[in-house]
């Protein structure tokens, strides 16, 4: 056939890139045609996404990709989940949506289980308990008697936004609605009963869509403005953890996979969703996936504790790349101190080296001053949560796990991926490094007709894109560390 374009929009919590992939049957190739950046903008006590200057963004990707590329068969956009939009009767946005690290829902869990049950709401809908989910994020409106939502008609989670402003279809994509902890993962259908017991307005729940659903056209009004051909609009998995996983270049069932960015998601594909007491115990998480699976996995808080101590030292006047870091991490003095990366203190902190050597204090260990040490501690403790994972996914799912498929940006940090297989003792392969964009263009691929199934595609990425493995080397050296870890997070 043949050789097809297909733009894939990918937003991550930092920056956002429009990516070209060109598909000509057997291979897939990449290329960026716009980065930008992204993240939370604070005002007043509140920390909101700035979507239309996210879209802005997104036109111009657009009338790049068709400059640079000629006609384009299709696109599709993938962000992180849980966040969402309220529009009003007229389609109109009703506010700017909440970031996720927003505090207005620090307590809200709370609130929520004196109403239902803890043990019930994981067994309707199978999903980690975060204070950040959308149940709660919805929970905390309504707490705060929130004008926005009294009037709100409809709900799109934050791709579903940026489709219905390209089409001007209103849907809710299923990878994505199931990061809400309102869906059921049994019947892949909205937790009605749930959402009635705490009395959030069914009315602003959709109709949900698969992954690979075609949305319809650009309308003319945006394809005119962005300079470009009306083509299709094809919800890819717009969750961007399901768009990794879709890339994960694997086979049989006895691998794990690590999404590895601002946050590292950890787990197995599943044929069916686990509630019961001993994944609720875990509070691990079912999300949907493609092609009718299951994403059984933890949220771990990744990346973001690196990325936020380069933050805190750039304000005080010192950059570093993170090239640099790695080097003065490789070099300090392994396992002085570790943490608990997904501590509840790591999540917004005003000075992230500050809260690292603040929880080192409380646990009785010398806190890290130098960035060599904070970044290693990072690290270090960060591989020490994949273990703890890794065991608990193999009791899960009842059998051993030999592979771990380390896909997205964190795959590039070699120090992390080797700490990684000494620490869980297994294999690392790392790769492709733009899985996201790569399971998007993917799922347009099979909308579109161009692949039939899941399977084929991930055997186009083993055709397409080169990995690398780590072995372990220094496995019993994490045995003592391991300890300490268990004992600090009980």
């Amino acid at each position: 056939m043949s050789t097809k374009k297909l733009l894939a929009i990918d937003l991550g919590a930092e920056s956002g890139r429009g990516l070209v992939g060109s598909f000509d049957g057997e291979r897939l190739a990449l290329e960026v045609v716009h980065r930008f950046p992204n993240g939370g903008v604070p005002t007043l006590d509140t920390l909101h996404w700035d979507v239309l200057g996210l879209w802005r963004e997104m036109l111009t990707a657009l009338r790049k990709a068709e400059a640079e590329h000629g006609q384009l068969a299709s696109v599709g956009v993938d962000t992180w989940g849980v966040d969402f939009a309220l529009l009003g009767k007229d389609g109109a946005l009703l506010g700017n949506p909440r970031h996720y690290r927003d505090p207005h829902t620090d307590t809200i869990m709370e609130d929520a289980f004196m109403k239902v049950p803890r043990a019930e709401i994981y067994r309707q809908t199978g999903i980690q308990f975060m204070r950040f989910n959308s149940l709660y994020q919805l929970l905390a409106l309504m707490r705060d008697r929130s004008q926005i939502l009294d009037i709100a008609e409809t709900l799109l989670f934050i791709p579903d936004l940026f489709h219905y402003w390209m089409t001007g279809s209103k849907a809710n994509e299923y990878t994505d609605a199931s990061t809400s902890q309102m869906i059921d993962p049994a019947t892949r259908a909205w937790a009605r009963g749930l959402v009635r017991s705490f009395g959030i307005p069914e009315k602003i729940l959709g109709t949900l869509i698969q992954p690979g659903t075609m949305l319809g056209r650009l309308r003319p009004s945006v394809a005119s403005h962005a300079g470009v051909a009306s083509i299709p609009v094809i919800a890819p998995a717009t969750h961007d953890t399901a768009a990794a996983v879709a890339a994960v270049p694997a086979a049989g069932e006895s691998w794990a996979y690590i999404s590895s960015g601002t946050w590292s998601l950890m787990g197995v594909e599943t044929k069916t969703p686990r509630t019961d007491e001993q994944t609720l115990r875990v509070n691990f998480t079912n999300e949907g996936g493609v092609g009718g699976t299951i994403r059984l996995l933890k949220n771990i808080m990744g990346l973001w504790l690196v990325q936020e101590c380069r933050r805190a030292w750039e304000r005080e006047g010192v950059t570093y790349d993170y090239a640099a870091l790695m080097r003065l991490a490789e070099a300090a003095t392994p396992f002085a101190s570790i943490v608990n990366p997904d501590d509840a203190s790591f999540m917004l902190p005003d000075h992230m080296p500050r809260a690292i050597g603040e929880f080192c204090k409380q646990t009785n260990q010398p806190a890290p001053t130098e960035p060599g040490d904070v970044v290693r501690c990072a690290l270090e403790s960060l591989a020490l949560r994949y273990r703890w994972v890794l065991e608990r996914l193999e009791e899960l799912v009842g059998h051993k796990l030999d592979t771990i498929h380390v896909v997205g940006g964190g795959c590039q940090n070699t120090l992390l991926c080797q700490l990684a297989a000494d620490a869980c003792n297994r294999e690392v392969v790392a790769g492709p490094v733009e899985a996201t964009a790569i399971g998007n263009v993917l799922v347009q691929a099979i909308g579109l007709g161009l692949l039939g199934s899941l399977a084929e595609g991930r055997a186009v990425v083993r055709r397409s894109f080169e990995v690398r493995s780590y072995e372990p080397r220094e496995h019993d050296r994490w045995t003592e560390p391991y300890r300490r870890f268990l004992a600090m997070i009980g």
